[in-house]
């Protein structure tokens, strides 16, 4: 009775850890991509407040317009791109709403397109709920998980539509480079592709500065952006986040979504208008936590014999387990069953994830010392 496409699409391969742990006690979770800080106080104060006085009811399909005017500002102060708020931007359910919007938008059956792995669980079956068709290309750590121009253009055929990526990236915290992103665009303009951004952690990066694809020259036309709220100011439960695109494209994505939500919840956007009023201070403090525990984790695994890249953005981290001589879902089946350590195997995340597991450093500084310390008893016993 089910669809095609419903059956095409597998399970999440994150739950299935976050399933058995949830039935032991004293585990710790590295597992799950959410801070663990609450959401700022005034933020929070801001979007208790719009309920006391009363602001319950719809807003815009597209959002309330003081939000999509201060995200517009925002956007043009940190990257020198202008988007109309009327026009050209949309607030939507989360980004994860905005991935689905943007790829049903443009994809029709048969559409190809390119999604660099590892990657964010939904890329590909969001492709093929469209009706579209992922074409996997891989990134490696030899080259720190940054996308290269010539596999990607290896993958290229007369029916590719769009390249879909996200950096910094989840899984593997890495960032793309401006000289890569440049070489990325030229290909992009010469084969007239479009580009699905998701940049979702693009406030979450150390000691580099992070390149809105959309910036890049000749690009904004080309990109559809995703962004959003929940990363940045620790308001995941709160469902808010944007998509950014060309009038002409952001008319179908537009469309969708009237049909699908009506709109994003309101007290969130009332929140994200205090968010981007007064939290960059919030924001600041965030990442330099994450940046502590960053160095911690990283050094920690390196010292254990687990051969980790720097991530330069993003909370992951996403080291080797292939000198344990185990595959990435036994390791994590045991580390869980046998220290309650709970990491997501690299595969969750594509072929080329295989051998990895990706760690989240979404946690206090303190559990990530215990977690390191198990992994350590763990690794001793297996040699």
């Amino acid at each position: 009775m089910l669809s095609d496409r419903a059956k095409a699409v597998p399970p999440s391969g994150i739950r299935k850890y976050f399933d058995i742990a949830a039935k032991m006690e004293n585990v710790i979770s590295l597992g799950i991509g959410e801070p663990d800080f609450k959401t700022p106080s005034t933020i929070l104060q801001a979007g208790v407040q719009s309920l006391l006085d009363g602001h319950t009811a719809y807003t815009s399909n597209a959002g309330m317009i003081e939000l999509r005017e201060l995200l517009a500002e925002n956007i043009q102060t940190r990257y020198g791109v202008h988007y109309d708020p009327d026009k050209e931007l949309l607030i939507t359910v989360g980004g994860s709403e905005a991935l689905d919007l943007a790829i049903r938008a443009i994809i029709n059956p048969g559409d190809e397109v390119i999604v660099p792995e590892p990657c964010f669980v939904a890329y590909k079956p969001d492709v093929i709920l469209a009706g579209g068709v992922p074409i996997p290309t891989p990134t490696f750590f030899h080259d720190d998980f940054q996308l290269s121009t010539d596999y990607v253009n290896a993958t290229i055929t007369d029916n590719t539509k769009a390249l879909l990526f996200s950096y910094p990236n989840n899984p593997t915290g890495a960032v793309m480079s401006r000289e890569r992103l440049l070489e990325l665009a030229d290909l992009v303009d010469k084969e007239d592709m479009l580009v699905i951004s998701d940049e979702i952690y693009d406030r979450l990066v150390y000691g580099i500065d992070h390149v809105c694809f959309a910036a890049l020259p000749n690009m904004q036309r080309r990109t559809i952006l995703i962004g959003g709220f929940s990363k940045t100011y620790a308001m995941t439960g709160w469902r808010i986040g944007y998509i950014a695109a060309p009038a002409e494209i952001m008319e179908g994505i537009y469309k969708i979504h009237q049909y699908g939500v009506m709109c994003a919840p309101t007290p969130a956007q009332h929140a994200a208008v205090e968010a981007l009023k007064h939290g960059d201070n919030y924001v600041s403090q965030m990442v330099a936590e994450y940046d502590r525990r960053r160095r911690l984790i990283v050094d920690g695994l390196n010292n254990l014999g687990l051969d980790c890249f720097e991530p330069r953005g993003a909370f992951y981290a996403f080291p080797s387990i292939i000198k344990t001589g185990m595959d990435d879902t036994e390791f994590a089946k045991r580390l869980l069953l046998e220290e309650k350590v709970a990491l997501v195997p690299g595969s969750a995340f594509g072929e080329s994830g295989k051998g990895f597991m990706r760690c989240s450093y979404a946690t206090s500084y303190e559990k990530i010392e215990e977690a390191l310390h198990r992994m350590e008893k763990f690794m001793n016993r297996y040699g």
